[in-house]
């Protein structure tokens, strides 16, 4: 059982829900991103997604595409990224991370050297945005081969020809996008999620996570009724960006732990 798997089934059995922060690597600064994952994790974070900075982030609103531009001006590299997780798991054994990101750099470094490496510094998954499961049954085996969980993206709009293709490859959880569009946009309807979800975990059988527009505790609480766990990027984005650099940190803190909070509020029915 992979370390997602074991984190998603303890928290299934203890009757709370997953809290999937996303942050950038290298923004604003490759120095910040190893302390910046023990502070999600100090703030309630069950599972890290940490995003690889890409410079055609197109499933990227704005704010995570900003984040990927400073990250880049500071030339961060996937095996930067790859060394980050390294120095996170010195002293952190147990939180799950999932390198979220673009086909481009993993096929510049190799599948298999990528493939390699991420399982040797200690993630425990990926999502490429960009690999659609119909074709991704060699990198899904190959990263596979290597213990880690290849994560898939689902959307309102993913026919169920789709989601049967994904559960056939896909393992540790599903991210489902709460809404059509880039992240950060718009407002989520919960309601129009909370009847998509329990056909895509039949379907698949996979837990299911949730993001794009999660913006404060009442968006995260309302889906953690009806999700397996939350995802949050562009507002903890929003966060270090306006924050003195001595500042990102305790406020990135605070703004999770109230995320987490309102989550923990939640009455778990089923």
């Amino acid at each position: 059982m992979s370390r997602i798997t074991q984190t998603l089934s303890a928290l299934d059995a203890a009757g709370r829900k997953a809290l999937i922060p996303f942050v950038t690597a290298g923004d604003p600064d490759l120095s910040v991103t190893v302390p910046l994952m023990h502070t999600l994790v100090e703030a309630g974070a069950d599972i890290i997604e940490l995003g690889v900075p890409f410079s055609d982030p197109m499933a990227d609103g704005p704010t995570i595409q900003r984040a990927s531009e400073r990250a880049l001006l500071k030339k961060v590299s996937l095996r930067q990224v790859i060394a980050a997780v390294a120095e996170f798991r010195t002293r952190n054994t147990t939180t799950p991370v999932v390198l979220m990101g673009y086909a481009n750099p993993i096929e510049a470094m190799g599948v298999d050297a990528f493939a390699d490496a991420a399982s040797a510094a200690g993630a425990d998954g990926v999502l490429v945005v960009d690999y659609p499961p119909e074709e991704s049954r060699e990198f899904a085996r190959v990263v596979r081969a290597a213990g880690l969980d290849v994560i898939f993206l689902l959307a309102p709009t993913s026919t169920d020809v789709r989601i049967r293709a994904v559960g056939e490859i896909g393992s540790g959880y599903i991210y489902y996008v709460s809404l059509k569009g880039v992240t950060g946009a718009g407002h989520i309807d919960i309601d129009a999620v909370s009847k998509r979800i329990p056909l895509i975990r039949d379907m698949v059988g996979l837990p299911v996570g949730v993001g794009f527009g999660v913006r404060d505790g009442a968006s995260a609480k309302a889906l953690a009724a009806v999700a397996d766990a939350v995802v949050i990027g562009s507002r903890i984005i929003e966060e270090i960006e306006n924050s003195p650099a001595d500042q990102i940190l305790p406020r990135v803190k605070t703004l999770l732990s109230g995320i987490r909070a309102a989550m923990d509020s939640v009455e778990v029915t089923a």
